[in-house]
């Protein structure tokens, strides 16, 4: 018989909400193939101009002075904390697309969380990024 990690466990136990209160990250961490507690590390680009007001995978238009970012397996409606590592800068973002899709990228992030992270001019960064949890939105009710 296969023995199942115990990170994989805490992960099942967590989305059916049976693990402990403080681990409510667990899904989204699982989610994205890192362990509880460590962060994602790579590149991160941001949109051109021309995706202005184009769909996204989520549906809806992109918006260049949104906080939206792109991301290859985090759910939709993830809020991740990415810092620059060249110069410490934080902002906070909302997956909301699919991408990048250049195999050394793993965020394509809105001109304005580009210039919140001081990377415009260099058109990319490395980062760190850091699984926050959930964002919903509130759906009306079908009557």
């Amino acid at each position: 018989m296969a023995r199942i990690p115990p990170l994989a466990v805490a992960a099942m136990l967590a989305v059916f909400g049976l693990g402990a209160a403080d681990r409510t990250l667990l899904p989204v961490a699982a989610a994205a193939g890192i362990d509880d507690g460590h962060a994602l590390d790579g590149q991160a680009s941001y949109y051109a101009p021309q995706f202005s007001g184009r769909p996204m995978a989520n549906g809806q238009r992109f918006d260049p002075a949104s906080n939206t970012a792109a991301h290859r397996t985090l759910p939709f409606g993830t809020r991740v904390r990415l810092t620059n590592t060249a110069n410490g800068r934080t902002a906070e973002v909302v997956i909301a697309d699919r991408g990048p899709f250049s195999h050394r990228r793993i965020f394509d992030l809105s001109p304005r969380t580009a210039d919140e992270l001081g990377m415009r001019r260099a058109g990319v960064a490395r980062v760190v990024a850091q699984p926050l949890g959930r964002q919903y939105e509130e759906v009306a009710e079908a009557r």
